[in-house]
């Protein structure tokens, strides 16, 4: 399984990246993103230590770590200077900390994040069918996920997706160990969305292809 959105002590995650990746490995994913939160206060204190992890443990785990950030409750204005940012500082997965439900993003984060051209759009709520539709013709990654809260709103999110053509992929956004799933779990909450296992199947391809991408 390919998990593309996780957190380490460099944010408010519990585990540091090793550990992280250790036990993401003994669940049975052979790819994890390390995403921690970030604005242009702190990019070019996560990013640059993830890149050197990430370089580090490739060669000697099973598992790929993949180098990334989550830029979280930037201003919807500054969301294209941090995206280019933190490109340019070299995280491989830009996500955009979407407009969940769970938390008081600002409105119009999911479509300045759609049009700044991140990877992915972390749990975006009530996304509207108009920004559904801009990452289906930018090629955005809508999520699917795990996380408690975030998560009430992936049937809302599965249904447009599936309307419009859109892009998806599930992702644990894990904080914790205990967050961390393996693929029969991540397939029961695709279908919980109301979606089926061809679905789940197409959106671990999905993450696959973003990652062959960047290589």
């Amino acid at each position: 399984m390919i998990d593309l959105h996780s957190h380490s002590i460099f944010s408010d995650g519990e585990l540091i990246p090793s550990e992280l990746a250790r036990r993401a490995e003994a669940r049975g994913l052979s790819v994890i993103g390390i995403t921690d939160h970030g604005d242009l206060s702190n990019l070019d204190f996560i990013i640059p230590r993830i890149v050197a992890v990430a370089k580090q443990l490739n060669p000697v785990l099973s598992i790929r770590i993949i180098p990334g950030i989550e830029i979280t409750h930037v201003p919807p204005g500054l969301i294209k200077d941090t995206v280019t940012k933190a490109r340019d500082l070299g995280a491989s997965i830009v996500i955009v900390h979407g407009e969940t439900i769970a938390e008081p993003v600002a409105p119009g984060t999911n479509a300045a994040a759609i049009a700044a051209g991140a990877d992915i759009l972390a749990h975006p709520g009530l996304i509207s069918e108009e920004d559904v539709m801009a990452a289906r013709d930018g090629g955005v990654l809508l999520e699917i996920t795990a996380r408690k809260g975030h998560s009430l709103t992936n049937g809302h999110v599965a249904r447009l997706a599936q309307q419009c053509g859109a892009k998806l992929v599930i992702n644990t956004d894990s904080h914790g160990p205990g967050d961390l799933i393996d693929a029969g779990i991540a397939e029961r909450i695709v279908r919980g969305a109301g979606l089926d296992r061809s679905v789940f199947v197409d959106m671990q391809r999905n993450a696959a292809l973003l990652i062959e991408k960047k290589r």
